[in-house]
């Protein structure tokens, strides 16, 4: 059975359906991830597997197809449903099962599907990718011999996982008071209305739905809040509803936008700063991670609240990772990714609404406001160059900025006094991705003229 490599991705398995990933081959990939759970979980028992979906059209028949598998390979499968991928995570460690995979592909097109895998650690989660396992999954999913001829497995259903969600939530951040404000959503047909829906059923609000319909043929627009295009039409929304906030999650649910009350994209970069600013004060000298791409606002608010901050990669299963190893409180990501030690160092969005509703009802004041206050940078917004010699490029820039402080855990970033940027490569696309932030609007426009001019000059 042809196993196209392509999909084994550094964060999941995602491809095309049914020309990368179908009903066939799935069987292959589900044996050889159920064997790696063996290797890296030897038990006497079945191992407890959990298994989660999104709302793709494709993703009832792989589910299907993937539950009679590790069925026949001896499995304990645990049902979560029809849930979004923060969810999943929270169902495999808040319940203390073994691992899991979630059957999705995130926030890409409708033709789309893919499996997103998880163990439970004794430090929390750990996310099967490029540095923890997704080699040898890959590996035994084209060259596993026949499948287990041993005891069948079982099959059971969760139930009530949401309502137990939204509880620890509240938990976690503590039982904020929090007022009736209006709010605009933008489910985008996909999972993030979920949590949505069930965060609301306990605290008040004026919901405002849009595209809460589940629909993997995504009518509306594609479920990517980081192509600014899809939440023009929230932004607007917002607005005409004189709503105090937007909220746009993606197709699994696992990042998360705002919008402020002038119908504005916050930068996830300060929700990042917010967050750390109220989890410090309920834990004194706490770590916070957050990614390279940004990182004066939030380094500066850590510090300001006696906090400890520590620099990540990008990408969800590498911050997931460096939770893991530094023991942080809570970690941000500039992609609209946010986690948590409580829910095993994986994404949970509902403790981050609540904490912006917690903390316009103390303050009093809008949402951009409150978003003004806490930055203290300015920052280009991500700018991408198709490449084909990502090398040479970044070589070159090592060369031109030398007198800069220079990082290279993800590519190259080099840093002065008063800015820096950064460029790496894309996990995904031939695409070289440029970020530049300083303390002063004017220099922050300044370089990203002269690094556009001077990559573009380059290709």
């Amino acid at each position: 059975m042809m196993i196209p490599d392509g999909i084994f991705k550094s964060y999941d398995i995602r491809g095309i359906y049914p020309q990368e990933i179908n009903e066939e081959n799935i069987v292959f990939i589900i044996r050889a991830i159920h064997a790696f759970f063996k290797e890296a979980l030897p038990s006497q028992k079945p191992l407890t597997v959990v298994v989660g979906r999104d709302m793709r059209l494709s993703s009832p028949s792989l589910f299907k197809v993937a539950v009679d598998t590790l069925i026949k390979e001896g499995a304990s499968v645990l049902d979560a449903g029809i849930v979004s991928t923060p969810t999943f995570y929270f169902t495999v460690f808040h319940y203390g099962y073994d691992c899991g995979f979630q059957i999705s592909a995130s926030h890409n097109p409708k033709e789309y599907n893919g499996i997103k895998i998880v163990i439970k650690a004794p430090n929390g989660l750990i996310k099967v990718g490029k540095n923890t396992g997704m080699g040898t999954i890959k590996q035994y999913a084209q060259s596993l011999p026949q499948g287990s001829q041993g005891q069948k497995g079982s099959l059971a259903k969760k139930e009530g996982i949401l309502e137990t969600e939204v509880k620890n939530a509240l938990s976690i951040v503590g039982n904020p008071p929090i007022k009736k404000f209006k709010i605009v959503a933008d489910a985008a047909n996909a999972m993030g209305g979920q949590y949505i829906d069930a965060l609301f059923e306990k605290v008040p609000a004026d919901l405002v739905r849009m595209n809460f319909k589940l629909d993997g043929s995504f009518p509306s627009h594609q479920p990517d809040p980081l192509q600014h295009e899809t939440l023009k039409d929230l932004q607007r929304r917002v607005v005409e509803e004189k709503a105090d906030l937007g909220l746009a999650p993606d197709g699994d649910g696992d990042r998360l936008f705002f919008i402020n009350e002038k119908g504005e994209i916050v930068p996830p970069s300060l929700i990042t700063a917010l967050l750390a600013r109220e989890l410090l004060a309920m834990h004194k000298g706490a770590t916070i991670l957050f990614d390279i791409r940004y990182i004066l606002s939030p380094q500066k608010i850590v510090e300001e609240n006696g906090g400890k901050s520590v620099v990540t990669k990008v990408g969800h299963s590498f911050i997931t990772e460096d939770m893991s190893k530094t023991g942080a409180l809570f970690g941000g990501e500039s992609s609209g990714h946010y986690f948590f030690r409580e829910t095993g160092n994986a994404e949970s969005q509902l403790p981050v609404i609540l904490t912006v509703l917690g903390v316009l009802t103390r303050e009093e004041k809008p949402l951009s406001w409150v978003i003004h206050e806490l930055s203290r940078s300015f920052e280009s917004g991500e700018i991408n160059f198709k490449v084909s010699d990502a090398k040479s490029i970044l070589d070159k820039l090592k060369s031109k900025y030398q007198d800069g402080e220079l990082s290279t855990l993800d590519g190259v970033a080099i840093s002065y006094p008063n800015w820096r940027f950064s460029v790496r490569t894309s996990n995904t696309e031939p695409l070289l991705r440029l970020n530049i932030e300083s303390y002063d609007r004017e220099v922050t426009e300044f370089r990203k003229k002269e690094l556009v001019s001077l990559m573009s000059s380059m290709l």
